[in-house]
């Protein structure tokens, strides 16, 4: 990790997780980064002073993102001041799966490990599953099993830390009763209009960090353009965009916001040695929780045949 003198930021750039390791408050996203991906990942290392770059199998790009990392350390960062996380898809949710798809990540990133392993929807599918999925295509999930093996996996070094992505609290006791590398994150859909409190919560209360996806919302509900969100931005006379991803690091969230602009990468960094007023926070939260904009439902739901007939039922009926 880059010192905050380097990277001229005056306070909290990095959280520690449980595990004692450290996560770069601000990552890169690459979900639908697209052809310019590599050059996104190496702007971002080694011109925007970014060190968090998060990918996943399922996203079609880490051989790309592979590219900007071997480019951003040809040009002189170290691996070790890298945090490169990934996922593993739900068609690889079996025991006996999980370590051939660290393994071709690895291969595809060009690294010989990873900092962040996480399970990316706690729902197993069959190879070649439809949008949305057929009868018989949302197939039972081993938990237990499939989490023994992100263990075994943080045991052989090839992974540093393991964790969850779009869990309820339900599944999140449930995986916590078994484990026994408890998980050093869950990273979840976070804004002001989905602040999801209750998994934030739980997550708080087991000393797991949260990383917080679509910081912006979406193109559908771009909160970019939300008035309240506007108003603060000039007052403070930073862009909507900056304001979100603070609005998500003063929370005590990591986050990744996503970008394949060089000059919007380079912006949505600028977000330390400067903080969100107090009254402005307060405001920027009670933006009123429209609804999660990532429900699930075209990967998960069939509403004929289940197991999961509807978005509610995906989410355990907590939101």
């Amino acid at each position: 990790m880059a010192s905050a003198q380097a990277m001229g930021q005056g306070e909290q750039d990095h959280f520690v997780l449980k595990s004692g390791h450290t996560i770069p408050a601000v990552g890169l996203g690459t979900w639908r980064a697209g052809s310019d991906t590599a050059h996104s990942v190496k702007t971002a290392i080694t011109e925007a002073g970014y060190r968090h770059v998060d990918t996943a199998a399922q996203y079609g790009v880490e051989k790309e993102v592979g590219k900007g990392l071997k480019a951003a350390m040809e040009a002189g960062i170290s691996r070790k001041d890298l945090f490169v996380t990934s996922k593993l898809w739900c068609t690889e949710l079996v025991p006996d799966k999980v370590r051939p798809a660290l393994q071709n990540t690895l291969k595809d990133l060009q690294l010989d490990y990873i900092d962040l392993y996480l399970i990316h929807w706690p729902f197993r599918l069959k190879d070649g599953a439809h949008m949305p999925p057929e009868a018989g295509e949302v197939l039972e999930f081993d938990m237990e099993g499939v989490w023994r093996e992100m263990e075994s996996l943080v045991k052989d070094g090839l992974v540093k830390d393991i964790g969850v992505c779009n869990y309820t609290v339900t599944k999140l006791n449930r995986l916590l009763r078994s484990a026994k590398v408890p998980p050093s994150v869950c990273q979840m859909e976070m804004h002001p209009g989905w602040k999801n409190d209750k998994i934030f919560e739980a997550c708080k209360k087991h000393g797991i960090h949260v990383t917080a996806y679509s910081p912006l919302g979406s193109s559908e509900k771009n909160l970019a353009h939300d008035p309240v969100v506007e108003k603060v931005a000039n007052k403070l006379n930073k862009t909507p965009g900056q304001v979100l991803i603070k609005w998500a690091i003063q929370r005590g969230t990591s986050v990744i916001p996503k970008s394949t602009k060089d000059e919007r990468i380079k912006e949505n960094i600028q977000v330390f040695g400067w903080e969100i007023p107090e009254e402005d926070f307060k405001v920027l939260c009670s933006i009123k929780d429209e609804k999660r904009v990532l429900t699930g439902e075209e990967l998960f739901v069939n509403k004929t045949h289940g197991p999961y007939k509807s978005a509610s039922e995906v989410w355990d009926h907590e939101d």
